[in-house]
């Protein structure tokens, strides 16, 4: 297995996690029962989302299309432009 991205804070890995199953790249958050003892306070590297030898090049680059990804213009409400809701 490889390490192919840290991570900053459990959400992000979870969101990372879901996205690389629904893509059918088996993966792996590493670190995640270790928070627990630290609280709010940064991962400081705890973090890791692991894959498979064969999948680690694919993964990097749906993580790097994930992060690089910007909702479309007009997208938001007519009501509320420039926020987000989810």
């Amino acid at each position: 297995m490889q390490r192919v991205y840290e991570p900053q804070d459990l959400l992000e890995g979870e969101l990372l996690l879901g996205m690389l199953a629904s893509e059918g790249v088996d993966a792996h958050l590493t670190g995640r029962h270790l928070l627990g003892a630290i609280g709010e306070l940064p991962a400081l590297g705890l973090l890791g989302l692991l894959v498979m030898d064969d999948d680690a090049d694919h993964a990097r680059h749906l993580i790097a299309a994930y992060n690089a990804a910007a909702p479309l213009p007009g997208d938001e409400p007519d009501a509320c432009p420039g926020v987000l809701l989810c």
